[in-house]
């Protein structure tokens, strides 16, 4: 399993680099685990990201929601908040099939309350505050996760 660090020296940084990541796309699809303790950026950041995408409507924060989607560049793509669940058992209403799509992009805070319901990530993000600011560590999961991050750097 390959990482990446970038260190974030504010919530500027963090949006620069869910930019960046939208530019690092394919085309293809994608899963993003988004991991950090409250405030720690997994909204800003996929904010960020699926503003770049130019998704072309309000990014909502699927806090309560749990789930928004949106088209991004001809292909689905989706933006989980699993912080209210308590159990994985929970998501089965949500209608979760639509994420297994080959072409999707599935960005997913608090991924691990929904183990074993969500596809598998291609990458995991990890952000922290560290030393007044913030950390971003990413590692790939698969081929596809690597190559995004091959592009990254």
């Amino acid at each position: 399993m390959t990482e990446h660090v970038w260190r974030l020296a504010d919530e500027a940084a963090t949006l620069a680099l869910g930019r960046r990541f939208a530019m690092a796309l394919d085309g293809g699809g994608m899963v993003i685990y988004l991991h950090g303790e409250l405030g720690a950026g997994k909204t800003t950041f996929a904010r960020a990201l699926l503003g770049a995408l130019e998704v072309g409507e309000r990014i909502k924060s699927p806090t309560y929601s749990l789930i928004e989607g949106y088209e991004a560049q001809g292909r689905p793509a989706w933006h989980l908040d699993l912080y209210r669940i308590a159990d994985p058992g929970e998501l089965e209403w949500l209608g979760l099939d639509a994420l297994s799509d080959p072409a999707a992009l599935v960005l997913v805070e608090w991924p691990e309350r929904g183990r074993g319901a969500l596809p598998a990530p291609d990458l995991t993000l990890h952000l922290a505050y560290v030393d007044g600011g913030r950390q971003a560590r990413l590692q790939a999961q698969t081929g596809r996760g690597r190559d995004l991050q091959q592009r990254l750097r």
